[in-house]
C-alpha cells in the first residue's frame, strides 16, 4: 500500500482514484469542485482543502487538470502544490498541457527537493475502466522506476519515452490522429448513408473493417447514439489540437490533416456543441451535408 494523493477529480482523475483504491492504496484527493469527489470520499479517500495539502500528506502525488493555465493555477501560490512539496516528494502530473510549461514545472519541483514526471495516458473512461488505459512517462528514469508499479496499477500499459516534456510530446502526437479519424470515419458514413445504405450498416461495416482502429470502435457507435457524458469535449480535443499545431510550426512539420480537422471542431463550438464529446464532428459533418442526426 503507498500513501498517495490525486488533484484534479474529474471523469478521468476520479476513475484513476477508484482503480487505486481498489488495489488498496491510501489516498488524500483534492477538486475544485468537493461535491464531484464525494463518491470517492465515501469508499475512503482522505479529502484535503488544497493542492499543497494533498502533496503535504502523501509520498507521491498525481495531478490531472484540464490545461496549462489549470496546471499553473494548482501548482503556483499559497495553496499551490510547489508550495507543498519538500525533498523526496514525488508529482506525477496525468494531464496533457504544454509540453515547455511542463518543463517549467518541473524545475520548480526539483528547486523544491522533489521530482516530477509528465505521464498523461492514451485512452477514454471506457477504457480505463476495463483496464486497457495506456500511459506515457517523461522524467528521470530513476523517478520512473518508483512509480511504475503505481501507474500499473491505473493502466497496464506504461511505456518510458524520454526526459520531461516528452510524453506529451507523444500524448499530442496520438491526440490529433484521434480527431483525425474521427472526421474521416464521419465521411465514410456519411457517403454511404447519402448513398442509400442505413447508417447502421455503414457504422457496422466499418468498424469492423481494416480501418477499425480501437478508437473507431468504441467511438464510431456514437454517431447512432452520443454518450450521455462526454468523454472527451470539443475543447478539451481542441486544446490538443492546438498544442499539435504548435509544436508543427516549431519543428516545421506541415499538419495539415490537423489543421482541416481543428477547423471542424471550430465549427463545431460554432454550433453550439463545445461540451459535447468530440464525435459531434459527425453532428458537424452532417449538417454541412444536409442529413439530419
Amino acid at each position: 500500500m503507498a500513501n498517495l494523493g490525486f488533484i484534479g477529480l474529474g471523469v478521468m482523475g476520479s476513475e484513476m482514484v477508484n482503480r487505486l483504491l481498489d488495489k488498496g492504496h491510501s489516498i488524500t484527493g483534492y477538486n475544485r469542485t468537493r461535491s464531484k469527489a464525494e463518491w470517492l470520499v465515501k469508499k475512503g479517500m482522505k479529502w484535503a482543502d488544497s493542492p499543497r495539502a494533498v502533496v503535504a500528506a502523501a509520498d507521491v502525488t498525481f495531478s490531472m487538470v484540464t490545461n496549462s493555465a489549470a496546471l499553473g493555477a494548482v501548482a503556483n501560490g499559497a495553496d499551490g502544490f510547489l508550495a507543498g512539496m519538500t525533498k523526496g516528494k514525488i508529482l506525477v502530473d496525468m494531464s496533457t498541457v504544454s509540453p515547455a510549461y511542463s518543463k517549467e514545472i518541473a524545475a520548480k519541483v526539483r528547486e523544491k527537493g522533489g521530482d516530477m514526471l509528465d505521464a498523461p495516458v492514451s485512452g477514454s473512461v471506457i477504457t480505463l475502466r476495463e483496464g486497457k488505459l495506456s500511459v506515457m512517462v517523461g522524467g528521470r528514469r530513476e523517478t520512473f522506476e518508483k512509480v511504475k508499479p503505481l501507474l500499473n496499477d491505473i493502466g497496464p500499459k506504461v511505456t518510458y519515452v524520454g526526459e520531461n516534456g516528452l510524453a506529451l510530446v507523444m500524448k499530442i502526437a496520438t491526440n490529433l490522429s484521434l480527431a483525425v479519424q474521427m472526421l474521416a470515419f464521419s465521411e465514410g458514413v456519411l457517403i454511404a448513408e447519402k448513398s442509400g445504405i442505413t447508417r447502421e450498416t455503414a457504422v457496422d461495416v466499418l468498424t469492423h473493417s481494416v480501418i477499425a482502429s480501437p478508437m473507431v470502435q468504441y467511438r464510431g457507435p456514437s454517431v447512432l447514439k452520443m454518450p450521455d457524458e462526454a468523454w472527451f469535449n470539443v475543447n478539451m480535443m481542441q486544446k490538443d489540437m492546438v498544442l499539435a499545431l504548435e509544436l508543427g510550426r516549431q519543428l516545421d512539420v506541415p499538419m495539415p490533416t490537423t489543421a482541416v480537422t481543428n477547423e471542424f471542431l471550430t465549427a463545431a463550438r460554432g454550433m453550439g456543441m463545445m461540451e459535447k464529446d468530440f464525435a459531434v464532428l459527425f453532428d458537424t459533418l452532417a449538417q454541412m451535408s444536409g442529413v439530419k442526426r
